[in-house]
């Protein structure tokens, strides 16, 4: 009798599962900027972003994927490729990330609109199993890199006000104009704390050879994406006469990069939106660490909702750069904290702890 009542209640649970469809929703949140953001290539006063919500079970997973001018992705476009879909993702029998995001490669979506569906699995599977990611991965958050503070190009006077406004022990400054050496130099004068150099590929590799030296005296920890994406030669060139580590970010986009950033960098940069989630993002950080290289793991702007999957990750990375939501107004989502000394605050909910303000 027991025997029977087991394959009854097992029965009954595929039953339920069957019949159970995956709940999807799609919000596009306008994110404003506390400063004004410049790159050497672009500048922006708002974040345009994706929140992907997958429920199933009683429980809700977030994700997210911001827009991005640069790889020609919006909002909308992300919510049209989605939409295409919807029908075999309500349909769709949940069972781990992994499989799931599987499921969406093979459904050809890009890897924006696949990160803000992988990143929600991740946090769906998480609540499912009351467990934080970082629990499920076998990883400890005793100890993590802390994040940098990320500095746009601006005058010097509004750089500087930057930082006295944040008071950080790691900042990230922006470069790629005619006098950044200069720009460092003064930006000195004003901290102790460790820079960051990111040119987003303005230098030449003749620049980057020359200023190396320079800003290694101005206490720069490494450069990151010097060169144009494109240009391996010079990047060579660069490895060979660098005195500064350099860390790829626009030439490690997804996982096939990763092999050959092995011979022109240091490090990699690893972006959750650009190589489509936390599923392979696993992968590339695995692999990087086997050939050698440092590893980091970049934001683009997120809210907490990207910034908490990041989060995630903290234990197995070198170097982090998730700042995203300390450089909005106003945030959309409560789960992993920042305090003003780098302190991450874990949430004891599973996945990656996500809830959203409304």
């Amino acid at each position: 009798m027991v025997g029977f009542l087991f394959l009854v209640a097992v029965s009954f649970y595929i039953l339920v599962q069957t019949i159970t469809s995956m709940q999807i929703r799609l919000q596009k949140f306008v994110l404003p900027l506390r400063h004004t953001f410049s790159i050497s290539r672009e500048s922006h006063d708002y974040q345009n972003t994706l929140i992907v919500s997958l429920s199933l079970d009683g429980k809700t997973g977030y994700g997210e994927a911001t827009s991005n001018p640069y790889y020609k992705i919006s909002v909308e476009s992300m919510i049209d490729e989605i939409k295409g879909i919807e029908k075999e993702l309500k349909a769709y029998q949940f069972s781990t990330p992994e499989i799931f995001h599987a499921f969406l490669i093979s459904k050809g979506l890009t890897n924006f609109a696949t990160c803000a569906l992988d990143l929600a699995a991740h946090d769906l599977y998480g609540k499912l199993l009351e467990k934080p990611l970082y629990k499920l991965w076998g990883t400890s958050n005793q100890t993590y890199p802390i994040t940098n503070y990320t500095i746009g190009i601006a005058s010097i006077e509004k750089m500087v006000a930057k930082m006295k406004e944040t008071p950080w022990p790691i900042y990230k400054i922006k470069l790629g104009t005619d006098n950044d050496v200069a720009i460092v130099k003064e930006l000195r004068k004003h901290t102790k704390a460790t820079f960051r150099i990111d040119a987003n590929c303005a230098w030449t590799a003749k620049e980057t050879i020359l200023n190396a030296p320079l800003l290694k005296d101005l206490g720069v920890e490494f450069l990151e994406q010097p060169l144009k994406a494109s240009d391996w030669e010079g990047m060579e060139q660069v490895m060979h006469h660098s005195v500064l580590p350099v860390i790829a970010d626009e030439s490690c986009i997804v996982e096939s990069d990763v092999d050959r950033c092995g011979l022109h960098f240091n490090g990699i940069n690893i972006k959750l939106t650009k190589c489509g989630g936390l599923t392979p993002a696993l992968r590339m950080i695995k692999k990087g660490k086997e050939m050698g290289l440092k590893v980091m793991v970049g934001c683009m702007t997120e809210s907490t909702v990207g910034i908490s999957a990041i989060a995630q990750l903290l234990p197995q990375l070198d170097f982090v750069d998730m700042d995203g939501a300390m450089l909005l107004k106003e945030d959309i989502a409560k789960g992993v904290t920042i305090d003003s000394d780098g302190t991450v605050g874990f949430p004891a909910l599973g996945g990656s702890g996500i809830i959203m303000n409304s």
